[in-house]
């Protein structure tokens, strides 16, 4: 018996193609403003290193750590003690805050533009399905696929992998920005509108407020992220950490790699529990979003039982 197949040979779709003269022609027409960005993210990065390694690292140690007793208590104070004592006896300093600094950046960087397209997105339908799966594209592309065209516009540095880890990190900043703006319960939001609060201020004196916890812990994942991609950033010469694991990896030496796989831990715990602590915790941050500007704390609508009505929420919503 003869079977006879038939095959369909479909023509080759030559996206790769497409997205390398895309590529080619932001570099011909657009490389001005990549100067521009390079030079902000390079002086930035430069900056902010400069300023942790100019104190001694036991001095900024213990700076770190009072920032972490007064937001997070004492365990992790005494945690950060302790880690970057290590860090420091295993001669990783000056990578642990080369590393420290461009998560800072990118961190920042993705913060500043998660959070509005968040708000955006929870305020619009539209907009949130427009952003939807390009966050899904975001989050899903291999990371390293980030660096090919961030060495072609930023050459090699830390520039490229402080771009790559803003795009790779600011999904989840955006999704839980919205999911906590739109998690606000509707009866805070038309109690506000009953008493004729603009829009904004509802957003501002209200939605934001209450879907701090949300938000927070969106920029606690994209730091976390942001930490991922260092080992990555250490391909295309950011340094840092990165550098020591690509060294140990490169040579195979098990305790190279090893050191600055404990350093990264280090930091990404220490960033971890703090921007924790900052969301859900009783931290001076906290405070300010849950009091009023005359020192009252802010109360919400409450029902008087014996009235039968809803007190008004006004005076403090939009204090």
């Amino acid at each position: 018996m003869t079977t006879n197949t038939l095959a369909i040979e479909l023509p080759r779709v030559e996206v790769g193609e497409w997205f390398d003269g895309v590529v080619t022609w932001c570099t011909d027409n657009l490389g001005w403003l990549f100067d521009g960005i390079g030079t902000a993210i390079d002086s930035s990065v430069e900056g902010l290193t400069s300023g942790l390694t100019a104190l001694p690292p036991m001095v900024l140690a213990l700076l770190l750590a009072v920032v972490a007793l007064l937001i997070s208590g004492w365990k992790l104070g005494v945690f950060t003690i302790l880690g970057f004592a290590l860090i420091d006896s295993m001669e990783l300093w000056e990578d642990s805050m080369d590393s420290l600094a461009l998560v800072i950046v990118a961190a920042v960087v993705s913060t500043f533009l998660s959070v509005p397209i968040g708000i955006a997105a929870a305020r619009n339908d539209v907009v949130s399905r427009i952003v939807r799966p390009i966050l899904d594209f975001m989050q899903t592309m291999p990371a390293f696929v980030y660096l090919i065209p961030a060495i072609f516009f930023f050459s090699i540095g830390a520039v490229p992998g402080v771009v790559a880890t803003v795009i790779f990190s600011m999904p989840p900043g955006v999704r839980l920005t919205e999911l906590g703006i739109r998690g606000v319960d509707p009866e805070m939001v038309e109690a506000g509108e009953a008493f004729g609060t603009p829009p904004n201020r509802i957003l501002t004196r209200i939605q934001i407020p209450l879907a701090m916890p949300s938000i927070m812990a969106g920029i606690n994942q994209l730091i976390m992220l942001s930490l991922s991609m260092v080992v990555i950033a250490g391909m295309v010469g950011a340094g840092g950490l990165g550098g020591v694991v690509l060294e140990g990896i490169n040579r195979v030496d098990v305790a190279t790699g090893f050191e600055g796989g404990i350093a990264v831990v280090i930091l990404a715990i220490y960033l971890d529990r703090l921007t924790g602590a900052l969301g859900n915790g009783p931290s001076m941050l906290r405070m300010l979003f849950t009091r009023g500007r005359n020192g009252r704390a802010t109360p919400t609508p409450t029902t008087d039982k014996a009235a039968g009505k809803t007190a008004d929420p006004e005076p403090e919503l939009v204090g």
